[in-house]
């Protein structure tokens, strides 16, 4: 979508997927090594009882979502920023998630287009907020 197309307040929800224990593992192998998410046992003891998501892979996902929904299209330039990071909930292995974005704001700029922030929310199968995030993107016109 073109910069000018977007309206503040209007949402899109997006496809779900389901992270097994296998997808949280490889994801943490490579990013985010701590035991709780690559140590069944070890994260059997710990305070959620059970391997979680790494939040970076959650996060990651989440934006996945979003931008397979094709709404920005050929239109976006770059992200901007991502604000606000939340994350709520643990996901464990087997929860499927999708998010709901919000854009929450347009801001124009002189040459063509603008940035435009989105609110992502992203729920698991129970619709339990499991992570939050405001992301702005450069977007054309």
């Amino acid at each position: 979508m073109k910069f000018n197309e977007y309206v503040i307040g209007k949402s899109y929800r997006t496809n779900s997927i389901q992270l097994s224990k296998k997808d949280i593992i490889d994801f943490a192998k490579i990013y985010d090594p701590q035991y709780m998410h690559i140590d069944e046992a070890k994260a059997k003891e710990g305070r959620f009882g059970s391997l979680i998501a790494s939040g970076m892979q959650t996060m990651s996902t989440s934006f996945k979502l979003w931008v397979e929904l094709g709404i920005y299209g050929e239109e976006v330039v770059a992200g901007t920023g991502m604000n606000n990071i939340k994350f709520i909930k643990p996901v464990f292995p087997d929860d499927e998630i999708s998010v709901l974005a919000e854009v929450i704001e347009l801001a124009p700029r002189r040459s063509s287009g603008g940035i435009v922030t989105v609110l992502l929310t992203t729920f698991n199968q129970n619709n339990e907020k499991v992570f939050q995030a405001e992301l702005s993107a450069l977007i054309r016109n």
